[in-house]
């Protein structure tokens, strides 16, 4: 537990302080039924709390595995987590007084609390943008492990600045003012039927649905890099990093596409339970040019290694790759499980996530 906080303590110290806001936050959805325009009032700082959550271990587990430009990213994260505690402490005061907390200006108090927020968001977007660009300095076991972190990074800063687009005050807040400039619902005012949870409109475009989509590429797209490695230890058509490097390619592809399109959409005013028209023939044709493009990799693969074994590592024998893969894994321990389906390193490297050794003092 202690080398997993030490990965940058001020983002790990935020994910703790973050489940305890979820359940102090879980606690008052329970027993305070107040409702912020049309939903429990603990909602929102809950579904914050997990994001934030995941935001900060993603990002501190990175810094930490940087080989190079450490330093900036580390600064970075630092106050990432800083404007990550402002955020939060402003929604979860906002939830306690029963109003809003987004693009509320009703008040001079509102109005300071979303000014206090607004350049907090400004502030965490261009540190990300500091740490995602020194991301593109990481390498991890596999090929397809780094690509798919370089991506998701970059698609997840993309994500988070579709948030700015909800900003903006809308034609009918311009003609008839009540003290809100800003939404997340196109076509209609906040509030209206959602999704359970999530909130998501059901009768309208939802600009938090792209938001949402958008910056959890940063898991999504790893853990599928991850899932495929460990698949390639019992299926030869992905024993192959080339082939699974080809396989995030398509994940990236689809996934921004899905962004691009769920944007779009949102902007149209459509809901996402509600597609119609040209969005619904899009998604159909993406839906099927993933599994065409993921099958035809596939096939490629199976084809190139028709006589790689099940967890195939070099040439070595079935036993002995599996040894050589399991240590791999072992040596990394730590955070380097994150690397699960990774070669054993190098004699004389350092996996990831294991400390250097050293038979002497240090210097």
């Amino acid at each position: 537990m202690t080398s997993i906080f030490a990965w940058h303590r001020p983002l790990m110290t935020v994910a703790a302080l973050m489940v305890v806001c979820i359940v102090v936050c879980t606690i008052g959805l329970l027993v305070d039924h107040r409702q912020v325009t049309g939903v429990d009032a603990w909602l929102k700082p809950l579904k914050f709390s997990i994001s934030i959550l995941v935001y900060s271990v993603t990002w501190a587990w990175l810094i930490a595995h940087l080989p190079r430009r450490r330093r900036v990213a580390h600064v970075a994260g630092t106050v990432i987590a800083v404007a990550l505690i402002v955020e939060q402490v402003a929604i979860v005061l906002a939830a306690a007084l029963g109003t809003s907390s987004h693009f509320n200006v009703s008040t001079g108090f509102a109005t300071t609390i979303w000014g206090v927020m607004a350049t907090s968001i400004t502030v965490l977007y261009v540190c990300t943008f500091v740490t995602t660009a020194a991301v593109f300095f990481l390498r991890l076991p596999t090929p397809s492990l780094t690509l798919a972190v370089r991506a998701g990074a970059v698609i997840a800063l993309v994500g988070m600045g579709l948030a700015f687009l909800m900003t903006s005050p809308t034609s009918s807040q311009l003609a008839d003012f009540e003290g809100v400039a800003g939404a997340h619902t196109v076509g209609l005012d906040d509030g209206g039927p959602g999704l359970p949870l999530l909130g998501w409109s059901t009768v309208g475009g939802d600009l938090r649905i792209p938001h949402f989509i958008g910056m959890h590429a940063l898991q999504v797209l790893p853990l599928f890099a991850i899932a495929i490695g460990a698949l390639g230890r019992r299926w030869r058509a992905v024993a192959s990093d080339r082939t699974r490097v080809r396989l995030v390619v398509v994940a990236t592809a689809a996934y921004g596409a899905v962004v691009v399109l769920v944007t779009l959409q949102a902007l149209a005013g459509q809901s996402i339970v509600r597609p119609g028209g040209g969005f619904l023939v899009a998604g159909w044709v993406l839906g099927a040019g993933v599994v065409v493009a993921g099958a035809l990799v596939l096939l490629a693969g199976w084809r190139r290694h028709p006589d790689v074994a099940a967890g195939a590592v070099g040439g070595a024998t079935g036993a002995a790759r599996e040894a050589a893969a399991a240590a791999a894994v072992g040596a990394a321990g730590g955070p380097s499980q994150f690397a699960v389906g990774a070669v054993a390193p190098a004699p004389g490297s350092t996996p990831v996530g294991a400390a250097p050794t050293s038979t002497g003092r240090r210097s």
